[in-house]
């Protein structure tokens, strides 16, 4: 029986390892999180948009923007931000409002593989295909699939889609303030709107700008395609 057990986790393992290792080169034609909302759809499921852009074909000012939404410490970390992980056990200790710790790394594990949720089997899930993720990938390749896959609005993943739906445009022409508006509502992209911005997606855009500048501008992207 434990031969059996430990033939069977070796073989989980593998199987995920090989499948993390082809999708560093091979473009992911969907997501989980995509096939849920197809699911969910039924008759409706061709309303799902997506469309594959290469990282080269995409705004560097969406990747940067993304970078400064969700997570600043992306270059550095190895998938986990430990300080950010803290911060929000210390403030679900203190009985506030838990705050999101996820890096790029992570939601690209999530979306691509798993399905909503805060139980400890998807989290374990999750922080496995983080570790291959940023074993198997370089930084550039993680950054390529989380704005391919990323939900920007009800049934609109990916940048090709959200450039083309809600500014009649290719991802590759995306300004600045378009691209902090597109990640403004990265948050929630089934209650904030691109199209119709509220009052607190509007300051959100306007905080993700400010920071892009902080960062240092179009350079973090540039290291990381070198």
């Amino acid at each position: 029986m434990l031969r059996f057990i430990f033939a069977c986790v070796l073989a989980v393992v593998l199987a995920s390892a090989m499948l993390v290792g082809t999708l560093r080169w091979v473009d992911p034609p969907t997501s989980a999180f995509m096939v849920r909302e197809r699911i969910t759809a039924g008759a409706d499921a061709g309303r799902v948009q997506y469309d594959w852009v290469p990282g080269s074909a995409i705004s560097p000012h969406l990747k940067l923007a993304v970078i400064a939404a969700e997570d600043q410490k992306f270059p550095q970390h190895s998938g986990f931000d430990m300080d950010s992980i803290n911060d929000a056990l210390a403030e679900r200790e203190r009985g506030g409002r838990t705050r999101g710790a996820s890096t790029l790394s992570q939601q690209v594990a999530k979306n691509l593989f798993l399905w909503p949720g805060q139980s400890w089997v998807r989290k374990g899930l999750e922080v496995w295909f983080t570790v291959l993720i940023e074993t198997l990938w370089p930084k550039a390749r993680i950054l390529e699939v989380y704005v391919n896959i990323a939900e920007f609005g009800p049934d609109v993943f990916g940048a090709g889609a959200a450039a083309r739906v809600y500014f009649g445009k290719t991802a590759a022409e995306l300004t600045a303030g378009e691209a902090a508006l597109m990640a403004a509502v990265l948050p929630n992209p089934k209650r904030l709107r691109i199209a119709e911005p509220s009052t607190y997606v509007r300051s959100r855009q306007a905080w993700i700008l400010d920071q892009m500048s902080s960062l240092g501008g179009l350079a973090v992207v540039e290291r990381l395609e070198e």
